[in-house]
């Protein structure tokens, strides 16, 4: 059997991957702690969440009409551009940034979809079924160890400083990352361009019942619900565990050195065939490993979530990426419509997202309580076995 190796420009891609998840890492992970110091509101958190899904998925489903029809690579510049300039106007705006939650999180939503609309198409082009779990298990890899550097940078970094001097010092390294990330961007090979963007092609995929896509979406919906509330409410709850930026940080490079060595081991030893019980599996842990929140949620307990989720997460998620990118190639009509399925893909992933966030709002606008959120991150948190239930008939090979 020919070893799946990866080229030249899927090394590039991802080096340049590298340089915007850790300019990302190293501010967005205490973006949210530095709203929640100005406004201790969970709600606030939610709603910005929200503005970040709702600029992410419309500008992937505007931006797939240039990234079809015309130079792809600058969408990927451009997105780069605009996450710099998001940080540059936070630090402007400094502690009044918590009355422009929305417009904030709108910009920083419309920077990560224009660079990840083109990241998932170019990613789509420079590999194939053979080698791409391979590349998937770099980008965890290479995100593992972008966790562990930035987060824990960042937090000795803040903690040292006074006031907000060190959010500071963090939001101008970022942009002057994403700046390099510009540049080495311009080393990418400029992508073919072809045929015309179908703006309802999302919806049409949907309304086929014959569409491999009506199992897709509703099980990459359900990856999104988890996603949406975790993303945000893990690190919140780490900072007010411990009420230390630097805390935040350790907790970050612990869970990553385990995701580290947890992608580059499953990156290397997932098959195709592997797909269905590794996804499974994966799944049941992961929500298995919210559990102990029941007892407690201190620091202890969130770092066992953090540490099962960072070992388990590539068993599921893997699958999941690799599999729904496959329906991409199964003919010469889906390649030529990839730009349209990775759309598609992005509004069922968001739409979960944005859907797990309202339920954590509305419920705890009913009842706000360490209890009632509690048991929401154990109810959102088995998510990823519903969403397994969908896809496990595109999981077989």
């Amino acid at each position: 059997m020919k070893k799946a190796l990866l080229d030249q420009q899927s090394r590039l891609l991802l080096f340049v991957n590298g340089l915007f998840v850790l300019a990302s890492a190293l501010s967005g992970t205490f973006i949210n702690v530095f709203l929640w110091k100005s406004r201790q509101d969970f709600t606030m958190i939610g709603w910005f969440t929200i503005s970040q899904q709702i600029g992410l998925i419309l500008t992937f489903w505007l931006a797939g009409k240039w990234v079809k029809e015309h130079n792809k690579m600058n969408v990927i510049r451009i997105g780069i551009l605009l996450s710099a300039v998001f940080y540059l106007v936070v630090l402007q705006l400094d502690q009044q940034a918590v009355f422009y939650i929305w417009p904030l999180g709108l910009l920083l939503g419309a920077s990560l979809g224009l660079f990840w609309i083109s990241f998932n198409v170019v990613y789509f082009e420079v590999t194939d079924r053979d080698n791409r779990d391979l590349f998937n298990g770099w980008v965890g890899l290479i995100g593992s160890l972008v966790g562990i550097i930035g987060p824990w940078a960042s937090g000795l970094v803040i903690s040292l400083s006074t006031a907000n001097q060190g959010y500071r010092i963090i939001f101008m390294i970022s942009m002057i990352i994403f700046g390099v990330g510009v540049v080495v961007s311009f080393f990418l090979k400029k992508r073919k361009t072809e045929g015309t963007y179908s703006w309802a092609e999302p919806v049409r995929q949907l309304q086929d019942t014959n569409s491999p896509w009506r199992h897709a979406a509703p099980a990459l919906a359900a990856q999104g619900v988890r996603e949406g509330v975790f993303s945000f409410l893990v690190n919140l709850l780490v900072y007010i565990a411990t009420t230390q930026e630097v805390k935040l940080g350790q907790f970050y490079l612990i869970t990553s050195v385990v995701a580290l060595v947890s992608y580059h081991f499953v990156g290397k030893w997932y098959k195709p065939s592997h797909r269905y019980y590794g996804s499974l599996v994966g799944a049941m842990l992961l929500f298995l490993l919210s559990l102990p929140l029941l007892w407690a949620v201190n620091y202890s307990t969130l770092l066992v979530l953090g540490i099962g989720s960072a070992l388990f997460m590539p068993f599921y998620v893997l699958p999941m990426i690799s599999s729904v990118f496959d329906l991409m190639g199964t003919s010469e009509e889906t390649v030529s419509k990839r730009v349209e399925l990775v759309v598609l893909r992005e509004i069922c992933l968001t739409a979960g997202r944005i859907a797990g966030i309202l339920v954590f709002i509305l419920v705890l606008s009913i009842h706000d309580s360490s209890k009632t959120m509690t048991w929401l991150m154990i109810i959102l948190g088995f998510s990823p076995v519903i969403s397994w239930v969908y896809i496990r008939k595109l999981l077989r090979v």
